[in-house]
């Protein structure tokens, strides 16, 4: 019987967070290829695990402190004694101490970019830096799995990445956990009907904008918004200011959001930014329709299956509507909108249907074709196509 091959994945932690549920998601559906290959996965943080991962996957426990040369020196030495046969990373830190980690040892290294790259590093010094690391790495890697075409058309646009070297693999959505999830109690005590959100309070997230627009939409509901972060104070005060305390909840993290998702009238999302947006889709495969801004990058491919620029201003879909970014009379017409009936009981219907082209098996067998085809001798001219043929469009 012939070796099995070494295959290492890398992240940050497995922290509650949309990659680290990703990444738990596709290993736990990976026992078809555990027989082909040696699976390793190292963790660059001590960090409280949110998420398990089959016990038949060897974990290597590192403790850099959230340190880029901490992640780099330890991972470093962990890739010396496993000499993996290919490395697989989530994550920018991840990305860029894979990619020094495997430097100068002939074997390939792919990288996972699960946000769009541009909008997530900002501006600033540190931006500067991140963006120097980037440009530097990411277009070293054998190949680059994004998680919508925005993003991919920023990393060929705006990192010098090949765009033979990238193509997308949409976030796969576990129907099946979610169903028995949202089956279970809801854990908040919410009187009568509510819009929700979900996510971490950060700027990107404009959480603001939503507070604003459910002000200005006349709606009756209340508002819940999921998640917690560092403009927590700064929306409790907007929602005061506006007379809106009885009515809009902010429970932070909630262990179970899928059995609040399930019990809601409508989805928000008012995002600036978005990788590929894995709260829009599970709440859509909790039956819920959605408002969602058009931003970089994925819900125009979600909800419209067109390119972001080629939906100029506010757009009925059929799962919900689809509203440009910080327009706040937009979003709030759309919640009237798509919160009344016989509208919300169609787009409902529409937004669980759409959800099942995202299911774990198909996201899971992209990634494993990626890296075996990573493991296949690099292509040079004349010679035979790959064995491992993939489309360069987001995962349907």
């Amino acid at each position: 019987m012939a070796e099995k091959a070494t295959i290492l994945f890398v992240i940050n932690s497995l922290v509650g967070g949309g990659a680290e549920r990703v990444l738990t998601t596709i290993l736990g559906a990976s026992a078809p290829w555990r027989d082909r290959y040696d699976v390793h996965l190292a963790l660059l943080d001590d960090e409280p695990r949110a998420y398990a991962v089959p016990e038949w996957i060897t974990v290597a426990q590192l403790d850099a402190g959230h340190r880029l040369g901490a992640s780099i020196a330890q991972l470093r030495r962990l890739v010396g004694r496993l000499n993996p046969d290919a490395a697989l990373a989530f994550l920018t830190r991840a990305n860029v101490a894979t990619a020094v980690a495997m430097a100068g040892r002939g074997r390939p290294w792919l990288i996972s970019e699960r946000v769009n790259t541009s909008a997530h590093l900002g501006s600033g010094a540190g931006a500067i830096v991140a963006r120097a690391m980037v440009r530097f790495a990411y277009p070293r890697a054998r190949h680059v799995i994004a998680v919508s075409d925005g993003v991919v058309d920023d990393l060929v646009q705006n990192f010098g990445v090949a765009r033979d070297r990238v193509s997308a693999i949409a976030n796969p959505v576990d129907h099946d956990a979610i169903a028995a999830q949202a089956a279970a109690p809801c854990p908040l005590a919410i009187d009568g009907d509510y819009v929700v959100a979900a996510g971490r309070l950060v700027p990107n997230k404009n959480f603001a904008l939503l507070v604003d627009a459910f002000a200005a939409s006349g709606l009756p509901h209340r508002l819940v918004i999921m998640g917690e972060g560092p403009e927590r104070a700064s929306l409790e005060a907007q929602i005061a200011a506006k007379g809106l305390t009885e009515r809009v909840l902010l429970p932070g993290f909630v262990a179970n959001p899928f059995a609040v998702l399930a019990r809601a009238r409508l989805f928000a999302m008012p995002s600036n930014a978005e990788g590929f947006p894995n709260g829009l889709v599970e709440a859509m495969a909790c039956g819920l329709p959605v408002v969602a801004t058009n931003c970089a990058s994925g819900p125009s491919e979600i909800l419209a299956d067109l390119p972001r620029e080629s939906v100029v201003d506010a757009r009925q879909v059929p799962a919900g509507a689809l509203v440009p970014p910080n327009d706040v009379a937009a979003f709030a017409s759309a919640l009237r909108e798509v919160a009344s009936e016989p509208r919300r009981t169609a787009s409902a219907n529409a937004a669980r249907q759409r959800s099942l082209d995202y299911g774990v098996a198909q996201a899971t067998e992209r990634y494993w074709r990626r890296i075996d085809a990573a493991l296949q001798p690099p292509r040079t001219s004349g010679s035979p196509a790959s064995p491992y043929p993939l489309s360069s469009g987001i995962a349907r």
